[in-house]
């Protein structure tokens, strides 16, 4: 019975290690854009398919916070707010078992990712496996190992691979139209987690000049700061727009009032919600902000999904 309760407590330290919270909204854009490529085209998803494409998001996303976690262990032990994850707080000890956990989460990834090339095209799998490995490259060593700890504006370039969800979710079903409506579903997490990221270290600032990790939050003033993360709220709110304006190849709307309409209210909430960080830039609007961020991205994709539905 020991046994048992040391297994079930080391499998829940690794499913934390992997930041969960992150990859379940990963996932579910990914299923959101597969979900709504179905309704748009009348494309039956096999289950098989549905199971290659979820898994392979879960599991390389998974892998890229895990290996990220690997990289900033050292910092995350002098943060308070990280200073009790798995690897500071030495509950994987040594910190090799979490980067070789890592690797075998990449590894599965991309050979689910592959085997989409069973159940729909080669063309389409390979794109999917593509799609991965540019996530897991750029969260990996673009954002944790060159710019996380050297540039200001980390979060942009490093925020790409956001977007690689998505993508997979829509090459999972069809290659029509993947570099338009595909990439503006991508584009709607890509935009996003500046603002995300912006308002989460606005709150832990301190954290974060503890450590010498130049996000823009934290070392601008808190004025600056606060501009920044209304402005990409702004930018957000009207690139949320865009997929009401994108059409078939054959000149058919792809969503219509549903979306549009829900876009525009829950993006109005959010750029009150960022002028309430402009007139009152304390932890508290910011924290808000952020709360209020990951069910907005939800939103939006529930949004597309049942207007394609309908």
């Amino acid at each position: 019975m020991l046994q048992k309760q040391k297994s079930e407590s080391r499998v829940a330290v690794y499913y934390e290690l992997t930041k969960p919270k992150i990859w379940y909204l990963l996932v579910f854009t990914a299923f959101g854009a597969a979900l709504t490529a179905s309704n748009i085209y009348g494309i039956e998803i096999a289950p098989s398919t549905w199971a290659l494409m979820l898994f392979s998001v879960a599991a390389g996303s998974a892998a890229a916070n895990t290996l990220t976690n690997y990289h900033d262990r050292d910092i995350d032990a002098i943060m308070e707010r990280t200073k009790g994850r798995p690897l500071p707080s030495k509950r994987i000890y040594p910190a090799v078992k979490a980067r070789n956990f890592g690797l075998a989460l990449a590894g599965i990834s991309l050979v689910l990712a592959f085997g989409i090339s069973f159940t729909t095209t080669l063309e389409q799998g390979t794109w999917a496996t593509a799609f991965i490995a540019f996530g897991l490259l750029n969260n990996v060593l673009v954002y944790s190992y060159a710019l996380k700890r050297n540039s200001r504006t980390n979060i942009i370039l490093g925020g790409l691979c956001g977007g690689s969800p998505p993508m997979i979710g829509w090459v999972a079903v069809t290659m029509s139209d993947l570099w338009t409506m595909g990439l503006a579903m991508a584009g709607l997490v890509f935009i996003w987690i500046p603002m995300h990221i912006w308002a989460l270290t606005l709150h832990f600032k301190d954290d974060y000049n503890k450590v010498n990790v130049p996000m823009l939050t934290a070392v601008q003033s808190e004025k600056t700061s606060a501009r920044a993360i209304a402005g990409s709220t702004v930018v957000m709110v009207l690139f949320s727009i865009a997929p009401f304006f994108i059409t078939t190849q054959s000149g058919e709307e792809m969503v219509g009032g549903v979306y549009l309409w829900t876009a525009i209210a829950s993006g109005a909430l959010m750029i009150a919600l960022s002028i309430w960080v402009i007139v009152k830039p304390m932890e508290k609007a910011s924290w808000t902000l952020f709360k209020f961020s990951s069910p907005y991205l939800a939103v939006l994709f529930i949004a597309l999904m049942v207007d394609s539905a309908l």
